[in-house]
Formats: C-alpha cells, structure tokens, sequence
C-alpha cells in the first residue's frame, strides 16, 4: 500500500507543466478580463488574463471573458500546452458604447432603460449612463412615468451611440 502512495506521489510530481496565458483586446486596444480553463468539460483552473495559469500539458478550452461590458461577452478557443512552454490564446472583442438620455418637458429625466437581445433581457441602465456593449442589434426600451419608447439600436466596434428619448 505505501508503495502505491509513494508512486502516485512522483507521477503527478512528474507531470510535464505548462501555462496558458491570454492576450485580450478590445477593438484591438489592451482590454482586461478572466479566463476559464476546461479539459472534457471539466473546469481546470480559472484567473485574470494578467497573469498566465500554470496547468498540466494536455489540450484545453480556453473561454476568456471581456470584464465591465453589460452583455457579459465570452470568446472560447482550444489551446494545446506542451511542457515548458506557454500557449497564448488570443481573442480581440469588438464593442461600442451605448448612452440614452431621457428627457421629459426639455428637462432631463430620470427612468428606467432596459437593453434587450435577442428578446433576452441584459441589464438596465439610468438616464445618462454610458454602457459598453458587444457590437450587434439591440432593444432599448426606455419607461417614464408609465409611457414606454422602444428604439432598435445597431452598434459597430468603436461606436459610440446617444440615444434621446423624449417625453
């Protein structure tokens, strides 16, 4: 039995090491975000894109995940580590920016504007708050004392759209 303990012991010590590291982009500019390593559908290892994992040599999925977007967009890729070295998966994420400014009687407003895709629901924004969205055909649905205004927003990379909603 302690001859089992000891052999298993020095195989995974022996296990050739790897890391994977991220090179994240935004509309080709340095962008920050988190990786998540999996292996046949089993999460390995997960961290910051600052900083690369360090893993067992073998191929993986890497998803990385673009940080303080409202749409939460992910990129997966499959990257295959060999000892000794580090594979570098490399994902550029295309955005613009979205505001709405709500006015009612000239004067700005204060109200509710819920930005939907794909009749999926992603998040809520105030009147004059500026969100970064992955570029894409949007819903926004904005509601002021029981009216509502609905607009079709399409956004390209590096886009920055206003809105006005006037009540």
């Amino acid at each position: 039995m302690l001859a089992l303990l000891a052999w298993g012991a020095s195989s995974s010590a022996d296990a050739a090491q790897g890391q994977i590291a991220c090179a994240l982009t935004e509309n080709g500019g340095p962008a920050r975000g988190s990786l998540v390593v999996a292996q046949g559908g089993r999460r390995i290892a997960s961290g910051s894109c600052a900083k690369p994992l360090s893993v067992e040599a073998g191929r993986y999925q890497v998803t990385i995940h673009l940080d303080g977007a409202l749409d939460n967009p992910k990129q997966t890729r499959d990257a295959t580590v060999t000892d000794g070295q580090t594979a570098t998966v490399a994902v550029d994420f295309e955005t613009g920016t979205l505001e709405v400014r709500i006015e009612a009687q000239e004067q700005r407003g204060t109200g509710l504007v819920v930005v939907e895709k794909d009749g999926r629901r992603l998040g809520t924004l105030g009147s004059g708050v500026a969100a970064r969205l992955s570029s894409g055909s949007y819903q926004v649905i904005v509601r002021l004392g029981g009216k509502e205004q609905r607009h079709a927003v399409d956004l390209r990379p590096g886009q920055r759209r206003v809105v006005r909603a006037q009540f």
